[in-house]
């Protein structure tokens, strides 16, 4: 039997990136740092041609070989002509977010908002330049953190199985983006994938000195209708085709579901009734008006009258002494107190939660 490491990270294998813009040699200083242009559609990148190549097909655009910027190298990329993928969270909190500061020498500075966690300070940026630090980055880029947002989320129509990360330094879409996966995993507990649509939106804030434009990729679960999202986990075919959530559930099911009296007239004990409600409360049939019909039979059963036809069982009075000649019957009489003399069948019990008023469904 396998063995886990218990403190190691479990997580999908990563496949590529999905981003929002791409850079441009500067015309005026060739060798000098690229210009960044913002994509109105989303631009897909990995380390494997047959990835992208696959991603041309499914979204537009050509596949071009490329080197990220600082790196050396080659990866390959499509500008594709998308501006909106349909994609799948896996179960579990897909997204990671803190305030970032990168150097040559990688990752000087990673806080929450609160700590620093790489030397336990309190938050250094706000402590240098106040509560509105992150507009310092409008000014003189470099200086203070950036606001990093990473999620994964898995391309179902791409192939093999793994993750595409998404990452964005726009402070004011790591919010909307919180937003969206908070609700999808509220309404999962993170125990269930959700399907969602992503897509680029435009926004603009004021600023002292004018309009301040940005994107902001927005993320919301793909589903029918908002209820199919807070209705708890979904299986794995409805997030790989949410519109199955749409069909009516006696539409989808009704040839299915079992005839659950007539199998109770079948059955010779009270005991075998009592098996029938269990299997239609475990298949979510239980009612309290099949509740009511099913102890019927139990008792016509114990007192053995035949629940299909009504009639007594015919082997019952071949026994039963008849009356003398003064029309009189030989029967026993108890006194007051005396105990009831056994039944054929001891009375079945039901289940507590099969009570009236026990909460059946």
């Amino acid at each position: 039997m396998g063995s886990r490491i218990l403190t190691s990270k479990k997580q999908a294998a990563e496949l590529g990136r999905i981003r929002t813009g791409y850079s441009r040699p500067n015309p005026k200083n060739p060798k000098g740092r690229p210009i960044p242009v913002r994509s109105a559609t989303f631009l897909l990148s990995s380390h494997s041609e047959q990835y992208i190549a696959r991603a041309a097909e499914l979204y537009g655009g050509a596949v071009e070989q490329w080197t990220p910027q600082g790196q050396s190298v080659a990866q390959w990329r499509v500008i594709t002509e998308a501006r909106e993928l349909r994609a799948i969270l896996p179960a579990g909190d897909p997204l990671s977010q803190s305030y970032e500061l990168w150097s040559g020498g990688g990752c000087s500075r990673r806080c929450d908002g609160v700590t620093e966690q790489l030397s336990r300070r309190p938050c250094l940026c706000r402590a240098e330049y106040g509560e509105d630090w992150h507009l310092q980055n409008e000014v003189e880029q470099g200086s203070v953190c950036k606001t990093t947002s990473r999620i994964g989320v898995m391309l179902p129509d791409m192939p093999d199985l793994g993750v595409w990360r998404l990452e964005t330094h726009s402070h004011y879409a790591a919010d909307v983006m919180a937003g969206g996966v908070d609700t999808v995993l509220q309404a999962t507990e993170g125990k269930s994938m959700m399907p969602v649509r992503m897509w680029i939106e435009q926004r603009n804030v004021m600023r002292p000195g004018g309009p301040k434009h940005f994107p902001v990729v927005m993320l919301v679960p793909s589903i029918p209708a908002l209820r199919h999202a807070l209705s708890g986990p979904l299986s794995t075919a409805a997030a790989l085709d949410p519109s199955t959530l749409n069909r009516p559930a006696l539409e989808a099911g009704s040839a299915e579901r079992p005839d659950y009296l007539a199998d109770a007239r079948e059955c010779t004990t009270p005991a075998d009734v009592i098996k029938v409600w269990h299997r239609a409360r475990a298949a979510g049939h239980g009612s309290e008006g099949l509740l009511a019909d099913l102890k019927q039979i139990a008792e016509d059963v114990e007192a053995g009258v035949d629940p299909r036809t009504g009639v007594v069982d015919d082997d019952q009075g071949d026994d039963e002494p008849g009356p003398d000649a003064d029309g009189v019957y030989d029967v026993e009489v108890l006194a007051e107190g005396d105990p009831e003399p056994p039944t054929a069948y001891p009375a079945a019990a039901w289940p507590e939660a099969a009570q009236p008023g026990g909460g059946a469904r």
